[in-house]
């Protein structure tokens, strides 16, 4: 498929036509349809009002007149389950008073009968072209909220080159792709590329972050909720899933999802169908999903904390992302990134690091990958008052202190030991996971620490 191709795939729309003439519903099906657009037409508001709740549009055409009904009505009605639908008015009692009040409930536009295809066309492509410029306006504003240097994707590594190009051939079809890595070795950044070389790049991705939402919370973020459904739900609410209607659903650390939640989601991944909470209207949605965890889902699958119906559904592609130690020759080139972006933001000339700083970069562990090494740049450039980053400008859990011996030094095994545990407690947020990336379990640990006294 060419960009031309591309380009037309992502701009073609899903359109719904209600009007009460059949004639009329019959020649905008065929002309839309002939354009690549999806059409559903319906004769009445209670028709499209269910059309409407089953499944995300991008644009409807609505007569004013629907026999005994007035067209007018169904635009708040429309706009409440698709709040960026554009709604065009058609009608063969064009008046300017009726224009207006159709763009003060919400209307998009307003074209009179009879009209010409030409001008069903000309209508069509620019409501296309103002949802593709809201969806990149979307974009933008998440990536300004998000703005960091690691959103670029590059590597010296051979393993995560070939992890690269796989990941932009998987983003080429529909399956779901399951991104597995420890904390901060990028998994978000991997699916926000993979969202961008597919070809959904042009519609919306949503981004929930299971670990932050309560239990019964994190159903109504997914699903969305009907005006009511629970204490404090004073409007409806669409949800994540339908705002990111032809995009991408990214749902980070799933194996924090709670029981619950797991069960719908399975039914979303196999029907495409779902229910807002206090709504039993049965919705359809088409969404890719690109699911990440830091945890081991078959062991947790094998503790009976996570559906092992689930995890096979989401298990279609597997991709581990390796940790920072596990590809040294690109901690350098990132910190040089993470230099310069910082440099910028913070009003700094800082060319690089001193030799010494670039050695204790390099020989770090990194038990935070890549955004512990993110944020260790960023300290630097602030706290930082010399031309260059020195390893004075580095936290001192990674530094060498004075006399602090190395791999290789004249001194016995324990010493280097006990540094190294040192370091893992420091660079990490809990004992637990101190344990974990040290390889020993916690009570070895305990009496590691006793011995040496930290």
């Amino acid at each position: 498929m060419n960009e031309m191709e591309d380009k037309e795939k992502q701009n073609c729309l899903r359109i719904l036509v209600v009007d009460d003439e059949t004639n009329i519903r019959k020649t905008l099906s065929y002309c839309l349809a002939a354009e690549g657009h999806t059409v559903i037409a319906v004769s009445n508001p209670a028709d499209a009002a269910d059309e409407a709740g089953r499944r995300a549009f991008d644009m409807a055409f609505v007569d004013l007149k629907l026999g005994e009904e007035d067209g007018m009505d169904l635009i708040p009605l429309l706009l409440s389950d698709s709040p960026r639908m554009k709604i065009v008015i058609i009608t063969a009692h064009a008046s300017i008073g009726s224009a207006v009040e159709a763009m003060r409930r919400g209307a998009a536009d307003y074209i009179a009968k009879p009209f010409t295809p030409d001008q069903i066309r000309l209508m069509t492509r620019r409501m296309g072209q103002v949802r593709e410029l809201e969806n990149e306006i979307a974009a933008l504003r998440e990536d300004m909220q998000q703005m960091g240097p690691e959103q670029r994707i590059h590597s010296l590594n051979p393993g995560m080159q070939r992890l690269i190009e796989t990941a932009k051939k998987v983003a080429e079809s529909e399956a779901i792709v399951l991104l597995q890595g420890e904390s901060g070795t990028g998994k978000s950044v991997f699916a926000k590329a993979i969202h961008h070389w597919s070809p959904r790049s042009a519609r919306p991705m949503s981004v929930v972050a299971c670990p932050a939402m309560p239990p019964d919370l994190l159903e109504s973020e997914f699903f969305g909720h009907a005006k009511g459904a629970f204490t404090g739900a004073v409007r409806d609410y669409p949800g994540r899933i339908a705002a990111c209607e032809g995009g991408t659903l990214f749902l980070d650390e799933i194996a924090d999802m709670p029981p619950s939640v797991q069960a719908k989601m399975l039914r979303f991944i196999q029907d495409k169908e779902y229910e807002r909470i206090g709504d039993a209207k049965l919705r359809n949605a088409d969404v890719r999903i690109i699911a990440a965890s830091n945890a081991d889902l078959e062991k947790r699958v094998a503790e009976g904390r996570f559906r092992e119906d689930l995890f096979y559904r989401l298990n279609v592609i597997r991709l581990r992302i390796p940790p920072l130690r596990e590809r040294p020759e690109d901690i350098l080139p990132l910190a040089k990134d993470f230099l310069i972006f910082f440099s910028r933001t913070s009003h700094k000339a800082l060319p690089g690091f001193t030799p010494d700083a670039e050695q204790v970069l390099t020989a770090c562990q990194w038990p935070g990958n890549v955004r512990e090494l993110r944020n260790t740049v960023e300290r630097a450039v602030i706290l930082g008052s010399g031309e260059q980053i020195g390893t004075k400008d580095l936290p001192e859990h990674i530094r060498p202190a004075a006399g602090t011996p190395t791999i290789g030094d004249p001194v016995s095994l324990a010493a280097i030991e006990e540094l190294h545990i040192r370091r893992i407690i420091a660079g990490t947020p809990s004992l637990q996971e101190a344990a974990a990336v040290l390889g020993i379990d916690q009570a070895t640990l305990w009496r590691r620490r006793k011995m040496y006294g930290i």
